[in-house]
């Protein structure tokens, strides 16, 4: 069984900074990749960014202004956040994809952004 602890969120005025962090614990043997997606009230969950080995993929809204990063003997991945905005609030979730096709999801951190 796997598990993603997460952890960063919190309120931060606009402009400001924010690291999200997620630690997979339990069996994690084969990562495909790992990533950090978003739901804001009344919206669909959203990608917003993913890396496996050297690759990273971003949501067109936040390219330039966030940055993920892995800790593959840690089993860690963090978003670093800047220049955050108003539409960034959200409840961010971690993701885990393994090789076999299952994804691990862990229990969201709340980032809000005021204006």
């Amino acid at each position: 069984q796997v598990q993603l602890v997460e952890s960063g969120g919190g309120l931060v005025q606009a402009g400001g900074s924010l690291r999200l962090s997620c630690v997979a614990r339990g069996s994690v043997f084969t990562i495909e990749s790992m990533g950090w997606y978003r739901q804001a009230p009344g919206k669909q969950r959203e990608l917003v960014a993913t890396v496996s080995d050297s690759r990273t993929n971003y949501q067109d809204s936040v390219k330039g202004r966030f940055t993920i990063s892995r800790e593959n003997t840690m089993n860690t991945v963090y978003l670093q956040m800047n220049s955050l905005k108003p539409e960034d609030t959200a409840v961010y979730y971690c993701n885990l994809h393994s090789y076999s096709g299952i994804d691990y999801w862990g229990k969201g951190t709340l980032v809000t952004v005021s204006s």
